[in-house]
């Protein structure tokens, strides 16, 4: 077998956590199963790891961590950066024992690790970050993924996800890496008591709380009756602190999903973009009868929402939407207090709704669009605040329900975001509309623009060629046309100018108002299709989106 040799070195080698030793004695008979563990090392992209946990090369393990961790002390050390990294983790599966992992490891190296001593948000963890000046940051996390999974994001000192620069840094050494015999480590308990490991403070998270009330355009929000669900996840300690602070007092959590856990029992894809997620607060909605329901994914950096319908029932609010809804609510706010900085600046993605673009302009916002990706919106603060004009940032928000209304971190932040759709649902109150009223209002204004998304999975070491071939072919012999609409041209992010880093990504735009955008997930084995189409009225938006989503299938399947 192509992989026995390290099949045979991993069950000598791995007996620290017995869960992986078992499980290779149970596959170690099935090529199949044995060269999925072992075909390659879990890729190391500029998001850090994510995978399956379990045993093996391509799986999230102690070892890989270790591996990782020893990489990026390497890369601190000999950078020159401040010699100490933040670490958090959320719910997930293993997630505390992979942070202690990496703090022993850092400890060794002469690094020391700052430690949330329990789960605690992704933003917290940038925002530790730059609040205790370390050089790197790392938050073991799979953010939204089923329970299968956990991650390892890695955080520069600036409180972004690591640039593609020093992610390649980290990989060059990860490479010549062996991990087991290439890793230090250190005994917990005595870089504990040696200083080498820290546990965060309370002031750190309660100033991190502070920071995004801050950002509180000021409405009153006393009045508001609100359904929350952290998902089993991170989010209830940051959002009940921010919430009780804000002055609301009609709370209610979802029970089942209150406490943390990585099994995620009531949702196999704990996601606050699927609706299968929030079912248990949509159905707690109709007891309760709220003006909003508000659901953070395991790590707190995505919000997902639903408001009253009209109609006695429920209806979800996109990422699009509130993204739209909060850009509009800000510059409506900012202007009429007078708090609207000169040159005003927001920040969204280039696979986010094309509507963004006529509702900046009618405040006279620049609106940049980057790559998928929070870490380049969070880089777009950066640039400002180098520019020493960091108050020109208001908003940046991407499609898979991040947003950001404040420089406090660099990455997406669902407890910010909270703090925003309260607000906006509020004032909205105050105006006798809800929050699916004002955004039916700018449809009017604007247009109905429609977003559509389509998600396959490609598993495994043929799962994942293919997803490559389907790329290959779609650069190499573009379609003509998609749904019977002429592709009117196309943008290869990967070999055009775009003014943006080269990005395995390709756009076809459509005559008339439309595009399809094709790009492999950068954290899935997964090829996902973003479409966007605008009508004159809902109805014809709508019908639009349904002939570009078949169309954009068979595209998918090759046809």
């Amino acid at each position: 077998m192509e992989y026995q040799e390290a099949l045979n070195r991993w069950l000598e080698r791995a007996g620290e956590d017995p869960d992986l030793v078992k499980e290779l004695r149970e596959i170690q008979n099935d090529r199949k199963a044995v060269s999925d563990r072992f075909y390659r090392h879990l890729a190391f992209g500029t998001g850090g790891l994510r995978g399956v946990i379990g045993a093996g090369t391509n799986r999230m393990n102690i070892y890989t961590v270790r591996r990782a961790t020893q990489a990026l002390a390497d890369y601190l050390n000999a950078a020159g950066l401040p010699r100490s990294v933040a670490i958090a983790h959320d719910s997930r599966i293993k997630g505390e024992l992979f942070s202690r992992e990496a703090a022993r490891v850092l400890a060794a190296n002469g690094i020391t690790a700052h430690v949330y001593p329990r789960l605690e948000p992704t933003p917290a963890l940038s925002w530790a970050v730059r609040y205790l000046g370390c050089g790197a940051g790392i938050c073991v996390t799979a953010s939204h993924n089923p329970a299968q999974y956990n991650g390892y994001k890695v955080y520069g000192a600036d409180g972004c996800q690591i640039t593609p620069e020093a992610a390649e840094k980290v990989l060059a050494v990860m490479d010549r890496t062996d991990c087991f015999d290439g890793v230090k480590l250190a005994d917990y308990d005595a870089a504990v008591a040696g200083g080498k490991i820290q546990i965060i403070g309370d002031e750190c998270l309660d100033a991190f709380v502070d920071a995004v009330l801050a950002l509180r355009p000021g409405n009153d929000v006393s009045r508001l009756r609100l359904v929350y669900t952290p998902l089993n996840g991170s989010g209830l300690e940051c959002v009940k602190k921010l919430l009780a602070k804000m002055g609301v007092t009609e709370l209610t959590v979802v029970p089942s999903q209150e406490a943390p856990d990585g099994h995620f029992p009531t949702c196999p894809y704990p996601n606050p973009e699927i609706r299968e997620a929030m079912e248990e607060g949509l159905r707690l909605c109709d007891e309760v009868r709220p003006d909003l329901l508000l659901g953070t994914d395991p790590d707190c950096d995505r919000m997902g929402a639903a408001v009253p319908d009209g109609k006695g029932g429920y209806r979800l609010i996109t990422g699009n939407e509130m993204g739209v809804l909060l850009l509009d609510y800000l510059c409506r706010t900012r202007t009429a207090r007078g708090t609207m900085p000169e040159d005003p600046v927001a920040v969204t993605t280039i696979v986010s709704t094309d509507m963004a673009a006529p509702v900046a302009a009618a405040y006279g916002v620049e609106l940049r669009r980057m790559l998928t990706g929070f870490k380049y919106i969070g880089e777009q603060i950066g640039l400002l605040e180098s520019e020493g004009h960091r108050e020109r940032y208001i908003f940046g928000f991407e499609e898979s329900y991040g947003y950001l209304s404040g420089a406090h971190v660099r990455d997406k932040d669902a407890v910010n975001a909270v703090m925003l759709a309260c607000e906006c649902a509020a004032w909205y109150a105050g105006q006798g509309m809800t929050l699916l009223d004002a955004m039916n209002a700018l449809y009017e204004k604007f247009g109905f623009y429609r977003n559509g998304l389509i998600s396959r999975a490609f598993e495994g070491q043929d799962g994942m060629r293919a997803m490559e071939d389907l790329m290959r072919s779609l650069r190499t012999a573009p379609p003509a046309e998609i749904a019977g609409r002429r592709v009117a041209g196309m943008v290869d992010y990967l070999h055009d100018d775009t003014g943006l880093i080269p990005s395995d990504v390709l756009e076809f735009r459509l005559e008339g108002e439309g595009k399809v955008i094709v790009r492999p997930s950068g954290t899935e084995p997964k090829l996902k299709m973003y479409l966007s189409v605008r009508g004159g009225t809902e109805t014809e938006a709508l019908r639009a989106l349904e002939e570009l989503d078949a169309g954009a299938n068979m595209l998918m399947e090759g046809k």
